[in-house]
């Protein structure tokens, strides 16, 4: 997992990027950064759990240490951006309280901005308030 990480995010975005390790190897990440343009906003870039710590609480904990980072730096709220493909990221980011940005564009139940990463580069977008319950 440590060669998908390049050094670049832990310079630039140290206070609000994390890991976690087990026996001195990353077994899960969250890279994100606050907004420059929306200082209030922060986004979550890049998220990865190793296959053999999924479903024990591991990506829970990375995103709400981001929460709590954000936002004692003044952010509200959490952006993130998923391949509509992505069927476990999608179910993950609505457990976890997201919002997926409403779309005339419906694949299956979940809106998707068509194009939004460029020609067909679809992208189901999420947000989320801080402060704000789920379950």
């Amino acid at each position: 997992m440590a060669d998908m990480l390049p050094k670049l995010f832990f310079v630039h975005f140290r206070p609000t990027s994390f890991v976690a390790e087990k026996r001195g190897e990353i077994v899960g990440f969250v890279i994100g950064f606050v907004s420059q343009t929306l200082p209030e906003e922060a986004y979550i870039h890049f998220v990865g759990v190793h296959p053999e710590f999924r479903k024990d609480g591991l990506a829970k904990a990375l995103y709400e240490k981001f929460f709590a980072a954000v936002g004692k730096l003044g952010c509200r709220t959490v952006r993130c951006v998923t391949s509509p493909v992505n069927k476990g990221s999608i179910s993950f980011h609505r457990r976890m309280g997201f919002i997926v940005k409403d779309s005339v564009k419906v694949v299956g139940d979940v809106p998707v901005v068509e194009g939004y990463d460029g020609k067909g580069e679809d992208r189901v977008l999420f947000s989320k308030m801080l402060g704000v319950e789920y379950s």
